[in-house]
């Protein structure tokens, strides 16, 4: 596969995006599946590389470690979408927990908190009409 990192700065390097896991399989099963990435190679002792399927673009980096998740990601990913309830059933049929009761609502912005396999936080989020009209 062709490989074009997402590049951060002028020349400084590729921006990649770790995440902790417990399982890499279990792990690399649930996110390509809601992002749509691939495996960039074979799973290399406790990390695993998750790209997008054209290579363009964040390398996803799951790295297997013995503990569990302690408490709230400083760091989260946030999926926008046009509609939040199918893209919330479609992460939840992958193995996601919802953790709102109800969506949030801020701004014009609605969004549900949900946790990945490993409880990892992630948003999916349905901006309001304006944010697709500049797009």
């Amino acid at each position: 596969m062709s490989r074009r990192p997402q590049r951060y700065g002028p020349g400084r390097g590729d921006l990649v995006v770790v995440l902790d896991c417990s399982d890499l399989e279990q792990a690399a099963e649930f996110w390509t599946g809601v992002l749509g990435y691939v495996r960039d190679e074979e799973a290399q002792g406790t990390y695993q590389s998750l790209v997008p399927s054209d290579g363009v673009g964040v390398e996803l980096l799951l790295q297997r470690v013995p503990e569990s998740k302690g408490s709230k990601n400083r760091l989260h990913l946030d999926l926008r979408t046009r509609d939040l309830d199918i893209e919330v059933a479609r992460v939840r049929a992958l193995g996601a927990t919802v953790l709102t009761a109800e969506p949030v609502v801020e701004d014009g912005w609605t969004w549900h908190i949900l946790a990945d396999p490993d409880e990892n936080e992630f948003c999916v989020i349905q901006p309001g009409p304006e944010y697709w009209d500049v797009k």
